[in-house]
């Protein structure tokens, strides 16, 4: 293993940590009841889900316990994390491992695997990949304020500054 691979662990070895899966619910928040987070956006319940694990998707109407909601998110941080192994398939510290499967989980498998992030890990650029984070900061050209903010403490969890 070359020097700035060191002590980064192989990706099929990581797991999404106890502490990501919190920030991530954070994030997302928890709403009992189906939602449109903005105009335009995917019907949303729980902690940010908007397809149940049969493939079926969340319809307004739906309504979800706050455990049930926790059950959801493992379910599709999961996915997710798939998505992360499968398109950045190289070694990372845990802290980018699980600011990058944040990411996914909150702009979908297609987009993480089709953009510069990946691109950048796979060819080593850690550093830049991280700051790639921060450009997804918007909704349909738009850039929220949310997002914005979730995006920095994805990029400060990455470039392992984050507490």
């Amino acid at each position: 293993m070359n020097a700035k691979n060191r002590n980064r662990m192989g990706i099929g070895a990581l797991v999404l940590s106890a502490a990501a899966v919190v920030s991530i619910a954070q994030y997302e928040g928890y709403k009992d009841r189906a939602y449109v987070p903005v105009p335009g956006d995917k019907v949303t319940i729980g902690h940010g889900t908007t397809q149940y694990p049969d493939g079926s998707p969340v319809r307004m109407g739906d309504k979800v316990t706050p455990e049930r909601a926790m059950v959801l998110l493992k379910h599709d941080a999961s996915r997710f994390e798939q998505a992360v192994k499968r398109c950045a398939p190289v070694p990372m510290h845990q802290h980018e491992y699980d600011a990058f499967v944040s990411l996914t989980y909150n702009i979908g498998d297609g987009a993480f695997c089709g953009s510069t992030a990946a691109r950048l890990l796979k060819a080593g650029d850690y550093a830049g990949a991280c700051k790639q984070i921060l450009r997804w900061n918007k909704f349909k050209g738009v850039p929220l304020r949310g997002l914005t903010l979730r995006r920095e403490k994805e990029y400060q969890t990455c470039i392992g500054a984050a507490p």
